[in-house]
């Protein structure tokens, strides 16, 4: 017997925890503090995958897409991300250079909503952030071929092995393709969920001042947004 997936649906429930409290009047002047005072509070609260998150970029005919990548970092230079350049998100960033990160928390029912321009780092600092991640990771940046079409999960299982092996007796082998991107944040939104469907919702938006600038705390404007 099938599943009715509208009922399914009908069936789930959300939230199904103590949420916490936010007032926005308390929040810091810039964005990134209060990302990683959430995101610590995340990973105190249990939450499965915290450094996961949407990446939504377009194609150079306009087109969205979207997947989800692995949070590698975030500092005063932006959040980044790393993938091959010659996959699809590479090819779109070069085509787009501007996308949107989106992380869902549950166990809280928090969201962390960030769009901006994105620029890719150098070689050396890609190959640095690379090397510092697990073996496995290395393994899957070697297998490399990131979008094409496969001919079978034979051939894959082949090519993976043989990455495996070398990543484990060569774990500084050079990924040319691999690359770090940031994502400097132009608005990043805090969204609270409320059990009686009372969401807080603040925003902080670059000032034009601090858009030209390359760092600093200064130039946020913060607005509440209606749920």
């Amino acid at each position: 017997m099938g599943t009715d997936l509208h009922e399914l649906l009908r069936s789930l429930r959300v939230w199904d925890v103590e949420l916490p409290s936010f007032d926005p009047a308390a929040a810091p002047a810039e964005p990134l503090a209060l990302f990683t005072t959430w995101f610590a509070q995340a990973v105190a609260a249990g939450q499965v995958e915290p450094h996961t998150m949407s990446l939504a970029t377009a194609d150079d005919e306009g087109r969205p897409d979207v997947r989800t990548v692995m949070l590698h970092g975030a500092d005063t230079s932006g959040w980044s991300f790393a993938t091959h350049v010659g996959s699809s998100k590479g090819r779109q960033l070069a085509a787009r250079p501007y996308a949107a990160l989106g992380f869902y928390w549950p166990a809280q029912g928090r969201q962390v909503r960030l769009r901006g321009p994105v620029t890719a780092a150098p070689s050396a600092e890609s190959q640095a952030d690379l090397h510092a991640r697990s073996t496995g990771a290395l393994a899957a940046a070697l297998t490399g071929r990131q979008s094409e079409v496969l001919s079978s999960l034979e051939e894959l299982a082949r090519e993976s092995q043989a990455s495996w092996e070398r990543a484990q007796h060569e774990p500084d082998a050079p990924v040319p393709s691999w690359t770090l991107y940031r994502l400097r944040p132009d608005e990043v939104e805090f969204f609270q969920g409320d059990a009686a469907r009372r969401h807080v919702r603040l925003v902080y938006r670059r000032t034009q001042a601090q858009a030209q600038a390359q760092d600093g705390d200064e130039g946020w404007v913060r607005e509440l947004l209606w749920p």
